[in-house]
């Protein structure tokens, strides 16, 4: 502002005219103050400022000087310093998080932000609205739990391709449990719901996609043994489930289960992050970083229930988790008390209620450490604790567990007779329309006499 030319605001200049007016003996003093909502105190206070300096004396003194509040332009430049070489890649709230974790300076997120964005290092994002109706939270822990899995390069842009499997609390949108995989698969799962069930205890029901591993696709034909029983077989995962005594519901889009789909967005922000900042390289190291990263992640971003009351029932002390989490198939014990699995002959050993097993069906166990047991109604006949001769992936064998139409699940039955499972290398689904090959019954009856044409073959001419 210049000494022969002042600027005054809209505020100032109603002011400047109000008081004229006083000055003029128009209206009174305590008119004035009254219109320009101010005490008669101020006003009085105004209207000698203007007598004085003219309009000039209505401006407020601090105009064009610095805030004394203003943030020092060395932690200004070490802020913007910070974001440029450790932390590019944090967004505003958990850089400023860091920065007071990390870097001793407790600034709030807006001011991280003025600051970032007065630098050039930050654009606002786009987003596109979308009306939605709001689904209520659970009101108690444990009553719903979503799970899922998400794909990412999590060791950096350079780093392999993980996915990592969660599963969210819709009542408090807590990360109960995590793990890092290959690609989502069944045993990841399995691994998941046992870290549920070890620190939380066993959930009324999980929301989940409609993936092979949780159902088998209404796509693939059904098989012989489905079409006499009535009714598809579940999946190893769903037998699970069914096992546990845990409701699976099937969403119909992934807004559907938003707790733990808009939780991936924060994590790849912020677990990608930290994964560096510590220095993880294998998945071995990742999945041990996951219990205190998940520990921050709930004490940041969780909300206290509805209810204090948990649904989470907690599992038996004496409880065999590895008869529960594993792949089950059924096999029938050959003459010589063996059986094969997985290309290899098992030998059954005698046991105190019977010496042979021949003709029976067991039970084949293929568990998460690899191992691989023989039951027979509960009892464990023989374990061989590494069954693969080469590491390799824990997959189904085939597309189905227990079969529903021979035995219907019992939640927690752990001593339950064997179940029906299918086994067998598992069909891709073709859905190309089928076309007899040349040797079929139909075709060889009418290549087989040479005297007709090929427009008799057709028509029966």
């Amino acid at each position: 502002m210049g000494k022969d030319t002042i600027t005054l605001t809209a505020k100032e200049h109603r002011r400047a005219q109000v008081l004229a007016r006083v000055v003029e003996g128009t209206i009174t003093l305590q008119e004035a103050a009254t219109v320009l909502d101010i005490s008669l105190r101020q006003a009085r206070r105004l209207k000698g400022q203007l007598a004085r300096e003219g309009p000039a004396g209505l401006v407020h003194g601090n105009r064009g000087q610095p805030s004394t509040r203003r943030i020092a332009e060395a932690i200004r430049q070490r802020v913007v310093e910070r974001f440029r070489t450790r932390y590019h890649d944090c967004n505003v709230q958990h850089f400023s998080e860091l920065l007071a974790a990390r870097e001793g300076l407790p600034l709030a997120v807006e001011t991280v932000r003025r600051i970032l964005k007065a630098a050039g290092l930050i654009a606002p994002k786009q987003r596109r609205l979308i009306h939605r109706s709001r689904r209520e939270r659970m009101p108690a822990e444990g009553m719903l739990l979503q799970i899922d899995g998400s794909p990412f390069r999590w060791l950096g842009p350079d780093g392999p391709r993980w996915t990592l499997l969660s599963a969210v609390d819709d009542a408090t949108s807590a990360a109960v449990a995590a793990v890092f995989r290959d690609q989502e698969d069944a045993a990841g799962y399995m691994e998941l719901l046992r870290q549920v069930i070890q620190h939380q205890g066993i959930p009324a029901a999980v929301y989940r996609d409609r993936h092979g591993i949780f159902e088998v696709s209404k796509r693939l034909r059904s098989t012989l043994e489905e079409d006499f029983a009535g009714a598809r077989f579940p999946t190893q995962v769903g037998r699970l489930l069914a096992e546990l005594g845990i409701a699976s519901i099937a969403a119909a889009s992934p807004q559907a289960k938003g707790r733990v789909e808009r939780a991936w967005q924060t994590h790849q922000d912020r677990l990608a992050v930290e994964l560096r900042l510590a220095g993880v390289r294998t998945m071995a190291e990742a999945n041990a970083f996951l219990p205190g990263y998940l520990a921050r992640y709930c004490e940041r971003f969780a909300v206290a229930p509805q209810c204090e009351e948990s649904a989470y029932v907690p599992m038996a002390a004496d409880t065999d988790l590895d008869r529960l989490f594993c792949f089950k198939y059924e096999r029938r014990v050959a003459a010589d008390n063996t059986v094969q699995f997985g290309g290899r002959v098992l030998q059954i050993p005698p046991g105190a209620a019977r010496l042979s097993y021949t003709r029976v069906v067991v039970e084949v166990h293929e568990r998460l450490d690899g191992s691989v047991a023989v039951v027979y109604q509960g009892q464990v006949l023989l374990v061989v604790p590494d069954f693969a001769q080469e590491p390799r992936p824990l997959r189904a064998r085939s597309r189905h567990g227990l079969s529903p139409a021979i035995h219907t699940p019992q939640p927690l039955a752990l001593d339950a007779s064997p179940r029906q499972v299918r086994d067998g290398p598992q069909p891709a689904p073709d859905l190309r329309p089928r076309k007899p090959p040349p040797d079929h019954p139909w075709r060889r009856r009418l290549l087989a006499d040479p005297s007709k044409s090929e427009a008799d073959k057709f028509t029966g001419g």
